[in-house]
């Protein structure tokens, strides 16, 4: 189980957004960014789900800058690769976006 906050940050899209259809209706779409006012290089996803997530694909690019607003979760995950180390992974799923 991981730990969940609301945060709101400036973050530079890296990648370009992948859209999965869950059901007939629902839409999730998910990519990788990177946070401006960090000063080392951090990497989160960003998670959107329904008409935000059909938005995103429509109207943002690579290197684009955006305001989010969203829930950060920190999942534990296990890399059996490397004797069992628990793995944190910032994740974002967002509620808000704003273009900058």
């Amino acid at each position: 189980m991981g730990d969940t906050n609301y945060v709101g940050s400036v973050v530079k899209i890296l990648e370009k957004p992948v859209q999965t259809v869950i059901s007939e209706k629902i839409i999730r779409t998910d990519f990788r960014v990177q946070l401006a006012q960090v000063r080392n290089v951090q990497i989160a996803h960003l998670t959107f789900w329904g008409n935000l997530a059909r938005d995103i694909m429509n109207t943002y690019q690579v290197n684009d800058y955006i305001m989010v607003e969203g829930y950060l979760s920190l999942p534990n995950k296990t890399n059996n690769k490397l004797a069992k180390r628990q793995l944190k992974k910032a994740q974002i799923t967002v509620l808000k976006v704003y273009s900058i």
